[in-house]
């Protein structure tokens, strides 16, 4: 009772890895100089991957590389910004021309202004859906022309769970990822037929150098973020690694459209009774 054919045992194994195995594919992660971008970079390094970055700042990407190389990952780094139509073009060309097609891209790059609707410059709120929800657009059009000509790709958009929820301050951020949820949905639709596959990733409330003011103990926010997570802790950068490259791999080649929430249970959780 239990037993496995040692044949269907090893078959079974060979079939799992090759399911999740990126040798051989080139993915571009915009915004990878650190943080969340850098963690899922790495993770798609470690199942094969050839990894390129851009930034639109030198001296983050040449200390974002240093940083790739000493963990024996192996990236390459580019200077253009994402909002620029004319710069991405010549990005993506220079790309493709020095190192190869892309056939994974990761739309990381993005920014956040916490301000009351009421108090927020117009100016700040055009800046957020410019960078969150533009410059994905503007990415994914033109990766997505060489995806189509090799009939194969895989596109990921980084939502947030602000593409389901509102909070205060974060009017024109949630704006963005609201968007950029419904753009994952439609570029889905439109690029399935050319063997593409457009999904995003929506990440929870994560550990990184942004927040860690707010996660000392007894910081309010940090109480609250543990008191509404049901996995009762923050995300570290490394849980987003499994999503990525399950969005990036042969393993999701069914799945479209999808948005793939790492969130440690948030979303699903109602919230304690005051009694609990």
């Amino acid at each position: 009772m239990g037993f496995r054919p040692k044949s269907l045992t090893t078959n079974t194994k060979n079939m799992s890895n090759s399911l999740f195995d990126l040798t051989g594919k080139r993915a571009l992660v915009t915004g990878a100089t650190h943080g969340l971008g850098m963690a899922m970079a790495k993770g798609l390094a470690s199942a094969g991957a050839e990894i390129i970055i851009n930034d639109i700042d030198q001296s983050k990407l040449d200390a974002a590389i240093k940083d790739y190389t000493e963990s024996g990952v192996k990236a390459h780094g580019y200077i253009f910004d994402v909002t620029n139509e004319n710069a991405v073009k010549a990005g993506i060309e220079k790309i493709e021309k020095e190192v190869g097609p892309i056939d994974i891209l990761i739309n990381n790059a993005g920014i956040i202004k916490r301000t009351l609707a009421i108090d927020m410059e117009v100016s700040d709120y055009e800046q957020v859906i410019k960078i969150d929800l533009i410059g994905p657009f503007i990415m994914s059009k033109y990766v997505a022309k060489g995806m189509i000509q090799r009939k194969a790709g895989k596109i990921i958009n980084m939502c947030s769970m602000m593409s389901e929820l509102g909070r205060d301050t974060v009017s024109a951020y949630a704006s963005a990822k609201g968007g950029l949820k419904m753009l994952t949905k439609n570029l889905a639709t439109e690029w399935a037929r050319h063997n593409i596959q457009v999904n995003g990733i929506g990440p929870g409330y994560f550990a990184t150098a942004q927040t860690a003011p707010v996660r000392e103990n007894g910081h309010p926010f940090n109480d609250f973020i543990i008191s509404r997570t049901p996995a009762a802790r923050w995300g570290n950068p490394e849980d987003l690694q499994g999503a990525a490259i399950f969005l990036a791999s042969k393993a999701s080649d069914f799945v479209n459209g999808h948005i793939l929430y790492v969130d440690g249970g948030i979303l699903a959780f109602l919230g304690k009774a005051a009694n609990e």
